[in-house]
């Protein structure tokens, strides 16, 4: 009866005593064992499946402690009685179909996600030869073993306190320290553990802002084009929704944010153009708010990846008076598929927004919290962001400089920094139709398109990730961009 469940070959890449226990208690699960019958000898079924005795051993200890099976004296090993009398097995009942009317959903709903424009991301990316793609990082083998290792030591017995209970509405004291410590000075300012939250990512954080302040009567004023999620948020929540143009110092400040209740910027590395804005600006931005009486949500988006010239101080560096909340990212340049993010602000908005996480998923992962907090106060964070600094920089002049020498008829837009590039295609130019060859020759970028909230906006811009593109692919992936613009000429 195992047969079945062992004809599939084993993944060479995961542990094979995890994979035989797993398929183990499939067939136990299933009913495919007897529960009368011993299970084969560890001799047995090692030459069975063709591995040593020693791991069907091992296995066979793990099920009997977990209470899978139980150990008979000189007659074996035998499915557990009590699982046995445990096990559900429930039949549905047998219902006529003929007066069943299935619900209309779209009568149903409050309201509708799946209408918003978004932008497109393959899941798959990773099997394209030349993937442009935003928002990845390459892998860096030296913080995955280091990664590893916090988390492991984060389940040891001398952590388990700090993440096995539920933590209700509270942070990890360490986690919320080492931010105050690390992170938040190289953003120019710093914060009490009742001034920070921490969230699922820095896009849940944008979430929980608008689901505190913004509703129909509110006017929220965003960066035109604009990081897209952002702006459905904000939708979603019914906000009144006012695009500011965007240049090549970002979001100008002028006297239509008069009418603001707040203004959303990314004021580090400008999503998507990824500009930088300069100190006139920000300050001018801070003294409108004051002016005003608006908030602004700074979500410092790529901080620390700036190439050309000194950091600037973020907004609420300069922020006098507490209008600015702040969003940043712990996981986004490191491993984002972690997700932990943080909120910086009024101590009086922390305390909402706590309350109204509570209501969603009381807190994050205590674990991860726990694993960041010692990946942070043991260095780690710091010198993997020197690392990929360092890296992204080169990519950056790599793929400036190939654009300038293959694609002369592109505009590449100027910045500092970031992972990405924000270029506008030769006057005519479709981004979808570019897109659309592009994949086709292997290589994913980025329609711009849908960044603009403006009527008649330019169609010919496209976004160039290259956090996640081998340097050494850069070269010969921008020529493939090249043969694909070309194809449509």
């Amino acid at each position: 009866m195992l047969e079945r469940y062992f004809t599939p070959a084993f993944d060479q890449s995961a542990s094979l005593q995890h994979q035989i226990q797993e398929r183990l208690i499939q067939a136990i699960l299933d009913g495919a064992l007897s529960p009368v019958d011993p299970l084969p000898s560890s001799r047995a079924f090692a030459a069975a499946i063709g591995v040593s005795r020693n791991t069907i051993s091992i296995v066979y200890e793990r099920l009997n402690q977990d209470g899978f099976i139980t150990a008979k004296a000189r007659r074996g090993y035998f499915i557990d009685e009590n699982l046995v009398r445990e096990k559900l097995n429930v039949s549905p009942p047998h219902r006529s179909q003929e007066r069943a009317v299935a619900p209309d959903f779209t009568r149903a709903y409050a309201r509708r996600y799946t209408t918003q424009p978004n932008i497109a991301k393959r899941s798959d990316w990773r099997t394209f030869p030349y993937p442009f793609v935003y928002g990845q990082v390459g892998r860096d083998e030296t913080s995955v073993a280091r990664w590893r290792d916090c988390l492991r030591r984060a389940g040891t017995s001398r952590h388990v306190g700090t993440w096995a209970d539920d933590l209700v509405d509270s942070d990890d004291p360490l986690l919320l320290e080492q931010i105050a410590r690390r992170v938040l000075p190289q953003r120019g300012f710093r914060a009490d553990p009742d001034e920070m939250l921490i969230t699922v990512g820095a896009q849940n954080a944008l979430w929980m802002v608008a689901e505190l302040f913004a509703d129909a009567s509110k006017e929220i004023h965003i960066e035109d084009p604009v990081y897209v999620d952002a702006r459905n948020i904000f939708a979603a929540h019914g906000a009144r929704i006012v695009p500011t143009p965007v240049d090549r110092k970002g979001l100008k400040p002028g006297p239509e944010l008069a009418t603001a209740d707040m203004v959303y910027v990314t004021p580090g590395h400008q999503s998507p153009t990824n500009v930088t804005m300069p100190m006139e600006r920000r300050l001018a931005l801070i003294e409108a708010a004051s002016l005003h009486d608006f908030l602004i949500l700074e979500d410092d988006y790529e901080h620390e990846l700036n190439f050309l010239g000194a950091q600037h101080p973020t907004l609420k560096a300069l922020d006098p008076c507490g209008r600015v909340i702040h969003v940043g990212s712990l996981t986004k340049p490191l491993f984002p598929g972690i997700r932990l993010g943080f909120i910086a602000a009024d101590r009086a908005v922390i305390k909402e927004l706590r309350a109204l996480r509570r209501l969603m998923y009381r807190h994050p992962s205590a674990l991860a919290q726990r694993a960041m907090a010692l990946f942070l106060s043991e260095g780690h964070y710091d010198a993997h962001i020197r690392r990929h600094r360092r890296a992204m920089s080169e990519k950056w002049h790599m793929m400036l400089r190939e654009i300038d020498r293959q694609l002369p008829d592109c505009q590449a837009t100027m910045t500092t920094g970031g992972s990405g590039v924000w270029m506008a295609l030769a006057e005519g130019m479709d981004a979808g139709e570019v897109f659309t060859a592009a994949e086709a020759r292997g290589v994913l970028v980025e329609n711009g398109t849908l960044h603009y909230l403006r009527p008649n906006p330019p169609r010919n811009q496209l976004r160039l990730g290259f956090g996640a593109i081998d340097l050494a692919k850069i070269a010969p992936g921008i020529g493939e961009l090249k043969l694909a613009i070309d194809s449509l000429r």
